[in-house]
């Protein structure tokens, strides 16, 4: 078992430890681990009120970075987040000067650096698996499906471009994932921890740089991420420069490990640890295999066939309507997804618009023919469109009766032909000319 260190650390190395201890612990929050355990959450509630009280104050009194902050929303790049950066920042630097003022006769902190190199560790090796395993399972970014294939390119913007860049590729998608499931897994297992870092600092640089090239809104969290890979790497940078850089063996390392000589102390690591892995690998695996599944469902007949469709016929009370560019209201075709959900071509504002289409989701009760469409094609969207009478006289052919913006509304649209080549996943090993 390594020993203890007994030399003293130099000055410049205690000052940096003490900052990174408050900054990163902060970050990686691990009282947070313990929501997983039942009645936990509720415990953790007003921490996290306390921590929004705090960083709203501190933007109202010292960093006025918006007048109004937005809390994380699937963007993790937010006014409120930037906020807290600055925030942690400042206490983590105000921290390591009170800190080294009020210690400055140790010469080490051997027990707190085990500690924290446990708790950034995990915190690597839960994401590295909850990120991997998604793309191992092809859920993290699906396939282009008709709505997109139906949007011009110069109408996406970055994020969403390199979001079907990588789900068009289910080999590329696979390989990413494999690459971060295969550093979670190297971090679990101590003897492979340095070779585990070294996998996530370049796994998560991929990501780093993706984020930053397209504009991703999880740039501040894939960051961390990658600096955290980076301070455990730095941590055994001696180790890795004679054995990599100067053709020496690699010395033992003399980091301190807890020796948990009595029996319950042993229990109760092994308990903690098998409650990770159950955590942070188990689960995870369950929820993408169950994901994948539901993925390869066939969703149920509809009255509409997957495909694009040219609105050809667009009636609103008693004008038959025919489509320019500047009508807002008008559809130039409708694209139907499947699984109950498509688009219309129309910045119509009462579709949830995306990349200048109107989003929707459906559902159809053929007993009645009748066709209920809901504003946006997300699930917890309930806003209610309107409810319309259909009929199909052909698999091509489609279409509706209702009222709609206070006007009655008949629609006739008839599906395409409509040939991508993208969809067919084209592949050559010999390539006679450039694509």
């Amino acid at each position: 078992m390594p020993v203890e260190t007994v030399e003293p650390w130099p000055l410049w190395q205690r000052v940096l430890f003490r900052f990174f201890f408050i900054y990163l612990v902060m970050y990686a929050a691990p009282w947070n681990w313990l929501g997983v355990v039942p009645g936990v959450a509720t415990v953790l509630t007003p921490i996290r009120t306390m921590v929004n009280a705090t960083v709203q104050w501190a933007n109202r009194t010292i960093f006025h970075v918006r007048p109004e902050l937005v809390l994380p929303n699937g963007s993790g790049d937010t006014s409120w987040a930037w906020t807290q950066l600055w925030l942690m920042l400042s206490v983590a630097v105000l921290g390591m000067l009170v800190w080294s003022v009020i210690d400055r006769q140790r010469s080490a902190y051997p027990r707190l650096l085990y500690w924290l190199r446990t708790v950034v560790r995990y915190t690597l090796a839960t994401f590295a698996l909850s990120y991997g395993i998604i793309k191992l399972f092809l859920l993290q970014m699906t396939f282009p499906n008709e709505s997109a294939l139906a949007t011009p390119l110069g109408d996406l913007l970055p994020m969403r471009l390199s979001w079907y860049f990588i789900g068009y590729s289910a080999p590329y998608q696979f390989f990413s994932g494999a690459a971060e499931t295969a550093a979670g897994l190297l971090l679990l297992y101590r003897p492979t921890v340095t070779l585990g870092v070294l996998a996530a600092a370049g796994a998560f640089l991929n990501v780093v740089m993706i984020n930053i090239g397209y504009d991703v809104p999880v740039k501040l969290f894939s960051a961390h991420l990658f600096v955290m890979s980076l301070f455990l790497v730095a941590l055994d940078a001696p180790r890795l420069l004679a054995f990599f850089v100067h053709n020496q063996g690699a010395p033992r390392t003399l980091a301190w490990e807890p020796p948990f000589t009595a029996p319950w102390q042993r229990y109760l690591s092994w308990a903690a640890k098998a409650a990770f892995i159950i955590v942070a690998l188990v689960m995870p695996l369950n929820r993408g295999w169950t994901g994948y599944k539901a993925q390869r469902i066939v969703a149920p007949a509809t009255p509409f066939v997957a495909g694009l469709y040219e609105v050809r016929t667009f009636v609103r009370g008693r004008d038959t309507v025919r489509y320019t560019a500047s009508d807002t209201i008008r559809w130039r075709d409708v694209a139907i997804d499947g699984a109950g959900r498509g688009s219309v071509g129309s910045t119509d504002t009462l579709f949830w618009q995306r990349y200048r289409r109107g989003h929707f989701r459906f559902s159809a009760d053929t007993a009645n023919q009748r066709i209920t469409f809901w504003r946006s094609s997300w699930r917890f969207d309930s806003t209610f469109l309107f409810s319309a009478r259909y009929a199909a006289p052909d698999t091509s052919t489609m279409r509706l009766w209702t009222e709609f913006r206070g006007e009655s509304l008949y629609v006739e649209m008839v599906r395409q032909p409509r040939h991508y080549q993208l969809t067919e996943r084209q592949f050559h090993w010999l390539s006679e000319y450039n694509r």
